[in-house]
């Protein structure tokens, strides 16, 4: 426990690095590129980081086992062999993807210079195992700062600096994003070599790669499925809505990402931790560092939500005032941070215990989302509501699929470990309630007053109630320095 409360601690501290950072880089976005262009860097997005996703065969949760179980191997060469299929795979999906590129652009409006962010499939996917294995030697700082610190301040500075740059303004998103993944990549690399080193006696065997890649085939379909819940609609907006309404709807979803990355942040250093506890058969231990995990992520995503998501008109406006009508995307989206927190610890788990029962809970998780956002976009349809309420239909869809799948999957792994899986704790309604009250009262301030006061008024007044009702000793493991070992 005292591992993942020190990884969660960094990480929180990730999480603000990326908050400074990537509010420039929407700021940026909206007010310089406009929606339209948001609109199409965020449907080539979606398939660029999905195939990058797939290509690293799930080595973001899979490589811990691997090193796990490969103790008589050179960890380095069991590393490489991943890096080496990860590339492979990934440079022929870029070279795809360049000469038929019109599943980036559903919209057919695209610059030849728009079809280069093909060339982040190979850095994104040799990213997540860079950082997966250094996740393993419990080296969580490498993530904060590629994640955190690199990739979003590169994006945020390059955005504005393409913008003026003759001949590639137009494309100037889509270049800032693939010199952001690749600086991103760079922090990984050197902190990597510096770990592992270089390969000793390392010969690729075509038939140990064979099984490297159909024993990762569920994990990789997991994580891709996982992430594609985020995306797919996108990428479903992008075939019914305009791209004003695909902008609006990435930047309502880039806002309630942010409490998202809380969450994602803490499974490179849960894989390692259950991983040991598994091969003990500890379950008991699993179950509570699972909840225990489960709380801190609902608690965080639950105060930035009200956080964002009270005063959430005036924040869109910021960017804008064509993206206000997101506004109502933004609630849904980040409600559905909140209720996905349960399915994401539990996948924690059940991807090492039960990867195939998972993979298809994710299958029909992203199938029923699917499902779910073409019907209440033709309903708005059919109503006469505008772009807007497309957007918000998404988000709707979202949240139910996302709602059903945390209490399938949690109730899943308490049936094979035996031991109950539930992270809510009613304290978490007794700071809501309080905060929802400070926040609506701000909303009769005027808009910069609102953001200036009312945003830490809502963040000081749930977090005051939180920790004096909600938060045990070891949930102040987060906030501690040196009560770690007791803990343990």
């Amino acid at each position: 426990m005292s591992a993942i409360a020190k990884g969660g601690k960094q990480n929180v501290a990730g999480f603000l690095l990326r908050l400074l950072a990537r509010i420039p880089f929407l700021f940026i976005a909206g007010r310089l590129y406009g929606v339209d262009a948001v609109g199409r860097f965020a449907s080539a997005l979606v398939v660029v980081e999905l195939v990058a996703l797939v290509c690293a065969m799930g080595e973001k949760r899979g490589l811990a086992q691997r090193l796990t179980d490969g103790e008589e191997h050179h960890p380095a060469n069991l590393v490489y062999d991943g890096m080496l299929l990860a590339l492979i795979f990934s440079s022929l999906a870029a070279a795809f993807f360049y000469f038929v590129p019109a599943p980036l652009f559903p919209s057919g409006e695209f610059t030849e210079i728009d079809r280069f962010i093909v060339l982040a499939i190979p850095g994104y996917a040799l990213t997540e195992i860079v950082l997966a294995a250094q996740a393993y030697k419990y080296d969580i700082a490498t993530t904060v700062r590629a994640r955190a610190v690199v990739e979003p301040w590169t994006i945020s500075i390059m955005a504005g600096a393409f913008y003026f740059v003759p001949g590639v303004s137009d494309s100037g998103l889509s270049m800032a994003y693939l010199v952001s993944i690749y600086a991103g990549l760079a922090v990984g690399l050197w902190a990597f070599f510096r770990a592992y080193g270089r390969p000793v006696g390392w010969r690729p065997s075509p038939v140990y790669m064979g099984r490297i890649t159909l024993r990762a085939l569920p994990l990789a379909t997991a994580d891709a499925i996982e992430w594609g819940t985020r995306r797919v609609d996108i990428f479903i907006l992008g075939l019914f809505a305009a791209p004003s309404a695909v902008g609006v709807y990435y930047m309502a979803q880039q806002l309630a990402s942010l409490p998202q990355k809380l969450k994602t942040s803490f499974e490179p250093i849960l894989g390692p931790v259950i991983t040991k506890n598994l091969k003990t058969k500890n379950y008991a231990a699993i179950a509570k560092q699972v909840c225990q995990v489960g709380f801190w992520i609902i608690a965080a995503q639950a105060g930035i939500a009200l956080a964002l998501g009270v005063p959430g008109e005036a924040i869109m406006g910021l960017f804008g005032p064509e993206y206000v009508g997101g506004t109502g995307a933004l609630a849904f989206l980040l409600t559905a941070e909140v209720v996905a927190a349960t399915a994401v610890v539990s996948e924690a788990v059940l991807v090492y215990v039960a990867r195939v029962r998972n993979l298809w809970i994710s299958i029909t998780t992203i199938a029923v989302q699917a499902g779910l956002t073409i019907i209440l976009i033709k309903l708005a349809v059919a109503y006469g509501y505008g772009e807007p309420f497309k957007a918000a239909a998404a988000a709707i869809a979202l949240m139910i699929a996302l709602g059903v799948a945390s209490l399938v999957k949690a109730y899943l792994l308490s049936r094979i470990i035996g031991q109950p899986i539930n992270p809510f704790r009613w304290p978490l309604v007794w700071a809501v309630a309080p905060a929802v009250l400070v926040g609506w009262l701000a909303t009769f301030l005027p808009e910069w007053a609102e953001l200036a006061l009312g945003v830490p008024a809502i963040l000081a007044t749930y977090g005051f109630v939180i920790w004096k009702r909600g938060f045990g000793p070891e949930d102040r493991l987060l906030f501690g320095k040196n009560k770690a070992k007791k803990a343990d």
